[in-house]
């Protein structure tokens, strides 16, 4: 495939990654935090990526520039790391409903050349930009997955 077709497999392997890593735990075993006193966790990953897919997509590419964020609506983007009174339905819930908004509008863009404004930054930015980003923001995201869930149980690999 094409660049286009590109991104968007390889995000699509992020997302399934992610919630491989998740699959099979209970909530307790969601929410079990790396190293007290941060508050990371598998669960608080998953809603931070539904912040970060609502942030760059809907936002951003979107143009709904005053939507809130998911898990905070003074606009704290480090609320969703908290997960500790957190339940995987609700957490999954919102990631995978935010997931398919995002899949929706970038697949409704003519091109990778789209540019809309991203409101964090104050600046305009491509699509392009935005899917290399989000896809940053999975892989760095999915390495710490990675040790979360050896730390949960002993499972390593994929």
């Amino acid at each position: 495939g094409g660049e286009r077709a590109t991104l968007r497999g390889f995000l699509d392997y992020h997302r399934a990654t992610l919630a491989m890593k998740c699959a099979g735990l209970s909530d307790e075993d969601l929410r079990a935090r790396s190293m007290p006193p941060s508050t990371l966790s598998l669960l608080g990953l998953v809603r931070h990526m539904a912040e970060v897919e609502r942030a760059w997509f809907r936002r951003a590419i979107g143009g709904e520039h005053d939507l809130p964020l998911v898990w905070s609506d003074a606009g704290d983007y480090q609320v969703a790391y908290d997960a500790r009174g957190a339940t995987r339905s609700a957490a999954f819930a919102a990631w995978e409903h935010e997931v398919e908004r995002s899949r929706a509008i970038e697949a409704a863009a003519a091109s990778l050349d789209v540019v809309a404004l991203q409101p964090r930054w104050g600046e305009e930015v491509s699509l392009r930009l935005v899917m290399v980003h989000v896809l940053l923001e999975y892989a760095r995201h999915n390495g710490h997955a990675d040790l979360l869930r050896e730390g949960v149980d002993g499972t390593v690999g994929a």
